[in-house]
């Protein structure tokens, strides 16, 4: 009995590395049909349980798609067709809303309905694939498992799907559907003047992405110059943080500097404090009334009725911004380059130091190579957090100075503070969902070409 069992256990997924295509050609009309008729294979071989479970799934599914599938998937192709009205109830004296159409649950249920029927489709060719299976363990003349044998193997050979049944269920249900449906606005008409359920909204394809590059517009005339400055903001925080966190390890951690745990504390001290805290406290001061503006007018810097405009002229503001994220961001670097620096090897400086070399060619030559190799990675994740910083913005300056000239955008908003205001403040969806899906195109653009070109990822053993 053992060795029977030790014989089913071994057959079980022998033909597991067979496409899809290649079960269904080389299937017999059982299991080709099973790709349609789910657990048909299966059922015919007396592999009762998971045959049902099988069937069950496709009648569970044929059941969904004639009760409420057919018609989500037909609102989905309209998002709707009967507005929300008005209709006076004579017998109470007065107005009452008549029921319509929500275009956001039509493609909401839509995107759902569409999920659901590529989970189907999946477990149609996993149906058709037991099958060919079971085929072929019946024509090589070995045992079929049973559904007993199927429950053992998620503890051994199958425990990964197991284990990650679960996970892959839940992202399914909370990212790739939200992500979906959120695209999907890019392509309607969702805006402030499209609110369902009071209006609905329809598909226009690409017209939004036309609005906000076409010249001349004043979408366009607001994407580009808050694009610049995004990008510019991004690569002077990543830049600044890194190079000053840098310098000031190598200070730390030279030989001739003393108390280093002291001064490491005192600098990380900062990072103690939440960033939020330490950005409202940092707006204060640097407000029009501020102790900074204060400090100016009593030294005679600046008239008594006068201060320096740190947050309301634009280029002011800018520069302010760069500087306070240096203060926040420089004490994380510090850390991270404090580790990388202590393991570089000591022998390197040694023969350098015998061979003559100046410390800026020690630097140039053995320092910065390597902590480039190793950072390199983490400073394309920092570009990328930078891009998306929407705390050190919306904290400090709220995205202000406004400006007249931009849609709803201020001097210093970055694409994700913009994508705020137009969601949250003016309720143009469509926009700001167009303006996701660039900044995931530039971000996933910049951050792969970026470091498919770095030594960690061509060389990825030079430095062991």
């Amino acid at each position: 009995m053992g060795m029977k069992k030790n014989k089913v256990r071994s057959a079980i997924g022998r033909p597991a590395d067979v496409g899809i295509p290649q079960a269904f050609k080389d299937g017999n009309i059982v299991t080709r049909i099973s790709f349609f008729v789910f657990g048909l294979g299966n059922l015919i071989n007396k592999q009762i349980v998971r045959g049902l479970i099988f069937l069950a799934l496709e009648i569970g599914y044929i059941a969904y798609l004639i009760s409420f599938g057919f018609k989500a998937l037909g609102d989905f192709i309209t998002l709707g067709t009967v507005e929300q009205g008005e209709v006076f109830n004579e017998a109470l004296g007065y107005y009452e809303y008549s029921a319509g159409d929500d275009s956001m649950l039509c493609l909401l249920y839509g995107v759902i309905t569409l999920v659901l029927t590529l989970v189907m489709v999946f477990i149609g060719c996993m149906s058709g694939k037991s099958a060919y299976c079971t085929q072929f363990r019946k024509e090589k003349g070995m045992a079929i498992p049973t559904f007993m044998d199927d429950i053992r193997s998620l503890k051994e050979e199958n425990l990964h799907a197991f284990l990650l049944a679960f996970p892959i269920f839940g992202i399914v249900c909370f990212t790739i559907v939200p992500l979906i449906f959120m695209i999907l606005i890019a392509f309607t008409s969702y805006d402030h003047e499209h609110q369902p359920p009071g209006n609905l909204f329809s598909w226009v394809g690409l017209d939004n992405f036309a609005a906000m590059f076409s010249q001349g517009s004043k979408l366009a005339n607001t994407f580009w110059p808050v694009l610049s400055w995004t990008l510019i903001w991004a690569v002077f925080a990543t830049v600044s943080c890194f190079i000053l966190g840098m310098l000031l390890a190598l200070l730390i951690n030279r030989n001739g500097t003393r108390f280093k745990g002291f001064w490491r504390f005192m600098f990380v001290l900062s990072v103690a404090v939440p960033q939020f805290v330490t950005l409202l406290s940092m707006r204060t001061i640097f407000n029009a009334n501020g102790p900074v503006n204060v400090i100016l007018r009593e030294l005679g810097i600046i008239g008594l009725t006068e201060s320096v405009p740190f947050f309301t002229n634009s280029l002011y503001a800018k520069i302010t911004i760069i500087c306070i994220n240096i203060w926040i961001g420089v004490p994380f670097t510090m850390l991270s380059t404090t580790g990388i620096l202590q393991n570089i090897p000591g022998e390197l400086y040694e023969a350098a130091k015998i061979d003559g070399a100046s410390a800026p060619t020690i630097f140039r030559k053995i320092t910065l190579p390597y902590m480039l190799f190793v950072m390199t990675p983490n400073l394309i994740t920092s570009f990328t957090g930078n891009i998306n910083n929407f705390n050190v913005i919306f904290l400090l300056s709220g995205g202000g100075p406004d400006s007249m000239d931009y849609y709803y955008a201020g001097k210093t908003d970055l694409l994700v503070t913009w994508l705020y205001r137009l969601t949250i403040t003016q309720k143009d969806y469509n926009l700001g969902a167009v303006i996701g899906i660039l900044v995931f195109i530039i971000l996933a653009t910049l951050s792969l070409l970026t470091y498919r070109r770095t030594g960690a990822y061509k060389d990825e053993g030079a430095f062991q």
